[in-house]
C-alpha cells in the first residue's frame, strides 16, 4: 500500500516539474520576444509646429515664405489671404464723386510640410521675417510603438492567411476570412505609410497679419439727391409746370360745358319761380 502511495506521489512531482518547467519556457520565450520587440523598436517621432506673427506686408510675406519652402525640400499645402473691414466712410469729395476711406486689416494662412530634420532651422527664419512673433509652438509625438503594433499585425495576418491557404478547401467562409485578413493588412500597411510621411516630413501652420490700412478712393457720386438742378432753376421750372397744369384745367373744364349750361338754366329758372311766387 505505502509503495503505491509513493508512486502516486513521485508521479505528481514529476508531473508539477514538468508543467514548471513549460512555464518557465513559455515565460522566457515571452521575454525573448518582448525584449527581440524591443530591440526592433523603430524610432518614429513625428514633429508640428505652429506660428503666429506681425509682418510688415502680408502679400510679400506669402512670396518669400513660398520661395523658402521651395528651397528646403518642402511643399505648401494650403494657403489663403484675406482682407476684413474694420471701419469705412464717405465723404463728398465734388458734386458727382465721393471719396471713400477704408481701414482694413490684412491676414495670411499657410500650412507647409517641411523636411523634419530642417524644421528648427525654418521655424529660425520665419521668426527673422516678422515684426513681432505672437505665438510660437512646436509639438513631438512618438509613434514608434504603433508603427512596431502595425509591422506585429500585418506578419501576424500573412501568418494566417498562409495558414488558411494550406487548408484544401473553396469554403465561402474561408475566402470571406482571407479577403477580410489581406485587407486589414493592407490598412496596417497603409497606416504605417502614413507614420513614415509624416515623420520625414513635419507639418508647420503659420499664421501671420499686418497692421491695419487705410485706403482712399475716389467713387461716384450715388446719392441721387445732389444731381437735382439748382433753385432758381427748379423755381423756374415750377412756374412753368404750374401753368401748364393751369391750361390743362381749363381744358377739363371745357369739355364738361354742358354742365355749365345747364347750370345757369337751373340758377335762372329757380331765380324767376321765386320772383313769381313772391
Amino acid at each position: 500500500m505505502k509503495k503505491y502511495v509513493v508512486c502516486i506521489v513521485l508521479a505528481l512531482v514529476v508531473f508539477g516539474c514538468s508543467q514548471e518547467k513549460k512555464e518557465y519556457a513559455a515565460t522566457s520565450e515571452a521575454i525573448m520576444a518582448d525584449s527581440t520587440a524591443k530591440e526592433d523598436l523603430p524610432t518614429k517621432i513625428i514633429k508640428t509646429a505652429d506660428m503666429r506673427f506681425r509682418v510688415k506686408d502680408v502679400q510679400r510675406t506669402k512670396e518669400q515664405l513660398s520661395a523658402t519652402i521651395k528651397a528646403q525640400g518642402g511643399t505648401v499645402v494650403e494657403f489663403s489671404i484675406q482682407s476684413s473691414v474694420q471701419e469705412s466712410d464717405k465723404v463728398k469729395y465734388s458734386v458727382d464723386s465721393l471719396k471713400e476711406i477704408t481701414s482694413y486689416q490684412k491676414e495670411g494662412l499657410l500650412i507647409a510640410k517641411i523636411p523634419s530634420e530642417k524644421l528648427d532651422d525654418f521655424t529660425n527664419t520665419v521668426a527673422r521675417m516678422a515684426v513681432f512673433v505672437d505665438h510660437q509652438a512646436m509639438k513631438m509625438d512618438d509613434q514608434s510603438i504603433a508603427y512596431l503594433a502595425n509591422q506585429l499585425k500585418a506578419q501576424n495576418r500573412v501568418d494566417a492567411v498562409k495558414q488558411i491557404n494550406k487548408v484544401s478547401t473553396k469554403k465561402s467562409a474561408n475566402v470571406e476570412s482571407s479577403l477580410y485578413i489581406k485587407d486589414d493588412y493592407v490598412d496596417k500597411k497603409i497606416e504605417n505609410l502614413n507614420i513614415d510621411d509624416k515623420v520625414k516630413f513635419s507639418t508647420i501652420t503659420l499664421n501671420f497679419y499686418q497692421d491695419r490700412t487705410v485706403n482712399t478712393f475716389v467713387v461716384g457720386n450715388d446719392n441721387l439727391y445732389d444731381y437735382r438742378p439748382g433753385f432758381f432753376q427748379r423755381l423756374g421750372l415750377n412756374i412753368v409746370d404750374g401753368w401748364t397744369i393751369f391750361k390743362e384745367l381749363i381744358l377739363a373744364i371745357s369739355k364738361m360745358w354742358m354742365l355749365v349750361v345747364l347750370a345757369v338754366v337751373l340758377f335762372f329758372g329757380i331765380k324767376y319761380y321765386i320772383r313769381n311766387k313772391k
